[in-house]
């Protein structure tokens, strides 16, 4: 993925959730603000109307979906014939010491609908500054049927946790065609935060399905801020108020992979603001970096301002249309803070220029804002990076236009959707601006063993020699660094063979390592956590644990095993071998004292009603079962998460 059909791949690259729904129906909206700050209307036009660099940089979650409603067929297939008895009832067990999250018990999907009432993935995770045994969480959770915003918080530092709903079954319908009340469908790509006033804030972004899926003709979309106030995320304010909220008449916008942060710096001249940044696809084949903000609790928020605008870095590569500047091909942008109020966007951008053929390489541009995000700087270079390459190419399977994290050898399991992105931190101590991002060429890719470029599939994905080759390619968790407030990195220094490489230790150096999180810990210590396949034999099985790397200087890096053993890799939402292509885009991080990574996980086993029971005469009987016939055995997905000090050199 340049991005991200295989975006988030977003999986999380793939396209958000409000996107989800129209192009579920077919449709997709367009870009133009409506008649409040934060309010657009839209007409629905067909998938087949994006470009092709838009249908590159769509969000996994929708990707997903479209792949379920392509793949409808499969709904009538028999209950598979390869089943084995389970002791396990599916409900909440810690592994180690991996906690788990979600404490939800295991929903019993039928088995040609498995992930539809089990997943859990998409995470997100903020510790309260002041208060740092407060902990909530949030995912696009599955157990209604359907993608919906869930979180979870807890009250011992992460040791224990608890559910929380989010109130987003309906909200005001003012903007909707003036009615009392709009009802949400479905919801998904959270982000959570904290306030310096020990209030928590959670963002979910819903839509409606429309024509096509359901008979409800409405195809609205909206991402709304909830508060907790004076229960530290047990409870949340209801309804949501509005960041930007899109509805189906006239022409209008398609918005993707929200995320939010909140200034919590008690001494900024914008404490407590809340930001908001996404992706909106227009009908030029655009797709800019918006943002708006609040500076009443998340009560209303401005009207929505471009971050992604102009710079010499930026060609117009695509022919897309350029009302607000050169850098009109973006995706996954994360905003954050430092301590003098100066809010930071990094966000992965297409539309640099290309030296040959075989180079695919892409950038991660950053633009800030000094005055609450109501103006940017132009955007500067943090890196280049090169993408994960094509999954149809090197992993075989029909589903186009993603990428994914191939396995060495001769198993073609890892077939889920991936995409390198961009994770911001300040450091509370000196203010340095450290960005880290996967690349998959860097100074541990080995191009004598046959790691090269090559260009680009035939979906635009990028290519490479070496892919399936054992000590050649490999992705890498790599940082970049501004010590000018964000207004260079690195000097000149951007090419990724050159770069520190966070995921450093011995055993990382021909695996692959990705979907990072990055944060530092109020003493000024870098904590990275990532998806790791130096253990065991997971680089040539596809099987994955999860790491921590942490660092004093920015240099040198410890890395330590967060996982107590290796996870299989995913099968909810299969391909027609029985493996996964959706398992979720990005993880989260948090960290205070200690860290607190929080990722999706696969070792609890699916369940299923056993074949021939639960009939006349033959009491239900619950069985695990493979995920097609002859396939891998079903694996739920779970969110777990862990407190680890930050190791260090």
């Amino acid at each position: 993925m340049r991005a991200f059909l295989r975006f988030r791949s977003k999986m999380g690259v793939v396209l958000s959730l409000v996107t989800l729904a129209s192009l579920i129906s077919g449709f997709v909206f367009f870009v133009g603000f409506g008649t409040s700050p934060h309010t657009v209307q839209a007409r629905g036009l067909t998938y087949s109307d994006l470009s092709k660099i838009q249908k590159r940089l769509l969000d996994g979650f929708v990707s997903s979906e479209l792949d379920a409603a392509q793949n409808s067929a499969h709904t009538s297939a028999p209950l598979h014939s390869n089943y084995f008895p389970s002791s396990d009832d599916g409900c909440p067990q810690n592994l180690g010491d991996n906690v788990k999250v979600n404490q939800n018990c295991l929903n019993i999907s039928n088995t040609n609908l498995q992930g539809r009432g089990q997943a859990q993935n998409e995470t997100s995770i903020a510790e309260d500054t002041f208060h740092p045994d407060n902990l909530v969480a949030s995912f696009n959770d599955y157990r209604r049927g359907d993608g919906n915003c869930y979180g979870a918080f807890s009250r011992d530092g992460g040791q224990s946790w608890t559910d929380t709903t989010i109130p987003m079954g309906f909200t005001n319908g003012a903007t909707f065609g003036g009615v009392a009340r709009e009802y949400w469908q479905a919801g998904g790509d959270t982000a959570v935060a904290w306030d310096t006033r020990g209030n928590a804030y959670f963002q979910c972004m819903v839509f409606m399905r429309g024509p096509g899926t359901t008979n409800n003709p409405d195809l609205s979309s909206a991402v709304y801020v909830f508060r907790s106030t004076g229960n530290n995320g047990a409870s949340w304010n209801f309804p949501g108020h509005p960041a930007v909220e899109t509805f189906t008449q006239n022409p209008a916008i398609l918005n993707d992979k929200p995320y939010m942060t909140v200034d919590n710096h008690v001494g900024s001249p914008f404490r407590d603001r809340i930001y908001v940044t996404w992706t909106v696809f227009a009908a030029d084949g655009s797709a800019y970096i918006y943002e708006v903000h609040s500076s009443d609790y998340g009560q209303t928020f401005s009207a929505p301002v471009v971050v992604s605008t102009t710079s010499p870095l930026c060609v117009n590569t695509f022919g897309a249309g350029t009302p607000n500047g050169t850098c009109n091909e973006n995706q996954f942008s994360d905003p954050f803070t430092g301590p003098d109020g100066t809010l930071y966007v990094a966000y992965d951008n297409f539309n640099n220029s290309l030296s040959d053929a075989n180079d695919n390489h892409n950038q991660i541009l950053l633009s800030k804002s000094t005055d609450g995000g109501n103006t940017f700087s132009p955007p500067v270079l943090v890196a280049n990076y090169n993408d994960l390459p094509d999954c149809a190419t090197y992993q075989g399977g029909q589903d186009a236009g993603r990428a994914c994290v191939p396995e060495k050898g001769s198993s073609m399991t890892s077939v889920f959707r991936a995409t390198n992105y961009p994770s911001g931190a300040v450091n509370p101590l000196n203010g340095a601006v450290v960005v880290t991002f996967g690349s998959y060429i860097n100074k541990d890719s080995n191009p004598a063993n046959g790691c090269v470029p090559t260009g680009f599939a035939a979906s635009g994905n990028n290519a490479y020699t070496g892919v399936k080759t054992v000590g050649a390619c490999n992705n890498k968790i790599l940082e970049s660094i501004s010590t000018n407030g964000g207004a260079s990195f690195n000097g000149t220094v951007t090419d990724p063979t050159t770069l520190t490489v966070v995921s450093s230790a011995k055993g990382q150096q021909a695996t692959d390592q990705w979907w990072q999180w990055a944060a530092f810990t109020k003493d000024g210590k870098l904590a990275v956590s990532y998806y790791d396949r130096q253990y065991g034999n997971d680089e040539t099985t596809g099987f994955m644990d999860f790491s921590l790397s942490g660092s004093r200087n920015l240099q040198d890096f410890g890395v330590r095993r967060v996982t107590s053993s290796s996870m299989p890799t995913p099968t909810e939402f299969p391909d027609a071998q029985g493996n996964s292509v959706f398992f979720g885009d990005y993880t989260g991080l948090a960290a205070v004292n200690d860290a607190h990574p929080l990722w999706m996980d696969t070792r609890s086993p699916d369940l299923a009603l056993c074949p021939g029971t639960g009939v006349p005469g033959v009491p239900p009987k619950v069985c695990t079962f493979t995920s097609v016939p002859n396939g891998p055995m079903a694996n739920d997905e779970d969110i777990f998460t862990s407190s680890e000090g930050v190791p260090s050199k």
